[in-house]
């Protein structure tokens, strides 16, 4: 999968989970299946400019932030601060153990 692919897959995928869509709901209100929807959020298939609009419309976004690689960064910051808190937490929870 291209790099493109994989920002374009990524962000429809928090887009739509933002927006609190199944891909089964963000399908029918593009007059898609659900599995189109997610052979995109995969990477196996890439959307025409016509169903990029249409997902923009849907999700009520820009059709230039399904290529941002911003939104992987916010992700990807939460992620790390996500595994730093729990590092701290199984080092206060392993030392209070040892006491």
């Amino acid at each position: 999968m291209t790099d493109l692919r994989k920002v374009l897959s990524f962000n429809l995928k928090q887009h739509r989970k933002k927006q609190g869509l199944s891909q089964a709901k963000l399908a029918e209100l593009i007059n898609i299946s659900d599995n189109h929807i997610a052979l995109i959020e995969t990477g196996r298939r890439f959307p025409s400019i016509k169903m990029l609009e249409q997902l923009a419309n849907a999700l009520k976004i820009d059709t230039l932030e399904f290529f941002s690689i911003k939104t992987i960064e916010l992700s990807a910051k939460k992620d790390q601060k996500k595994a730093i808190l729990e590092d701290i937490d199984r080092i206060l929870t392993l030392r209070l153990i040892d006491e």
